[in-house]
């Protein structure tokens, strides 16, 4: 048993996946007595057959932590690293392959929209629904009621089946009924990241009312600069282990200095290029932040480097290689193309067959806040598209410091222009 200080108490976790097989589950109480006879009678016996590595990957091993009550923990770590296996498990989402873990109190999850909600009820019935999950009683769900609807922002849709809910809504509600049913434990994945930048922000405020309200905040995100503001300590994830567990400033620079932010980079397997894009074939793009590293996060008030290494087999005439800009909501920024210029576009008329880097920059103070989708696109424009791929690498902006972020108010949009302004004061009345 943990102590009393503690509400998260994890011991050896780990979690075995089988490639390519569907996983079993339990759907009824019969069927996990069942399952467990099976597995307890095989050891017994002896007969249990030994897995083929080949065909098995470890998600998470040996992972152990405490979490004290009323602390915020950032568990950060790049894609594949663990991080949301590690959620469902302690969420009890999925059962751990070896090792324990002990969770005390109410625990709310958002893992993934519309997490326990069913798609057939209302938002109102699915409010209530969930309550009732985490013990709570009609009362308490109802003394809660206007605050999360009016936090949702869906009042209007209330008593609508969330089946035809858009995404954003159902996270709007998702969240809102996850963070005000007064759970000991709130667990946050990601998901945060498909909301609009004022949501988001909003959602971090609401965490941190929580954490400081002495309930205990498990959060995953890739977003550096809210692990910084919202936890204490955090955990470093690479290869479903633990690397390190620290003060959130100190594990940020571990996990950014031992290169496994590499998220701000994407290379395309020989598999994962269509035989009609030849002889073009993508290689890498990547993201730069200003000390020329790759990263997946980076400031709105430094210059920022886009790299895209291709491969032609073939000598090409008028080829084009660029990007599309989006937000994660798929609205456009802008595109551009690497021989935009009339000095480029002639001196490239023609490329001969070999290896090349075209790189840009952004200049300083172009991007907003918020997470964006670069997509890839090379073509010949009118005669044939090489290859295009809408979502090749995404990427986080912090504008901590950017002009007018000594106003409290957030600025809509995704640019961020630093404008020169003049005032001429033409005389006192």
């Amino acid at each position: 048993m943990m102590d009393n200080e503690y509400s998260i108490f994890v011991r050896g976790i780990g979690k075995r996946y089988n490639i390519g097989a569907a996983q079993q589950r339990s759907d009824t109480l019969r069927d996990l007595i069942t399952a467990q006879a099976e597995r307890i009678g095989s050891t017994l016996r002896g007969k249990r057959q030994k897995a083929n590595n080949l065909n098995q990957i470890w998600a998470l091993r040996d992972v152990s932590f405490d979490v004290k009550r009323g602390q915020a923990l950032g568990i950060i770590g790049r894609n594949g690293a663990g991080k949301s296996t590690l959620l469902k498990v302690l969420s009890r989402v999925t059962d751990p392959t070896e090792g324990y873990g002990e969770l005390r109190g109410r625990v709310g999850s958002l893992l993934e929209v519309g997490t326990g909600f069913h798609p057939e009820l209302t938002g109102r019935e699915n409010i209530f629904l969930n309550g009732a999950i985490l013990g709570m009683h009609k009362k308490e769900i109802e003394a809660r009621f206007d605050e999360i609807v009016a936090f949702s922002e869906v009042e209007k849709f209330i008593d609508t089946p969330v089946k035809r809910y858009s995404s954003g809504m159902y996270l709007r509600l998702a969240f809102a009924v996850a963070a005000h049913l007064e759970p000991e434990i709130l667990v946050v994945d990601e998901v945060l990241a498909v909301g609009d930048a004022d949501f988001q922000r909003k959602c971090l405020g609401k965490m941190g009312d929580v954490a400081n309200s002495g309930r205990t905040v498990l959060f995953v995100s890739h977003n550096m600069s809210a692990i910084l503001r919202l936890t204490q300590d955090s955990i470093v994830l690479d290869k479903g282990k633990v690397l390190l567990r620290a003060p959130s400033n100190e594990a940020v620079d571990f996990y950014l200095n031992r290169g496994l932010s590499k998220l701000g980079e994407r290379f395309w397997e020989e598999d994962e290029v269509p035989e009609s894009s030849a002889p073009f074939r993508p290689l890498a793009i990547r993201i730069l932040d200003k000390q020329g590293q790759v990263s997946d996060s980076v400031r709105s008030v430094d210059p920022i480097r886009v790299e895209i290494d291709y491969e032609l087999t073939e000598d090409i005439t008028g080829l084009r290689v660029g990007f599309y800009l989006f937000t994660t909501r798929g609205e456009p920024v802008f595109t551009s193309f690497d021989i935009d210029s009339e000095e480029l576009f002639k001196a490239y008329t023609a490329r001969p067959k070999g290896v090349y880097t075209s790189r840009c920059t952004f200049p300083p103070d172009t991007l907003n806040e918020g997470r964006f989708l670069l997509g890839i696109n090379a073509s010949s424009y009118g005669i044939r598209r090489y290859f295009q791929d809408d979502q090749a690498l995404s990427f986080s902006v912090d504008a901590s410091g950017a002009p007018g972020t000594h106003w409290p108010e957030s600025r809509p949009g995704p640019v961020r222009p630093a404008l020169n302004w003049e005032i001429d004061e033409k005389g006192r009345v």
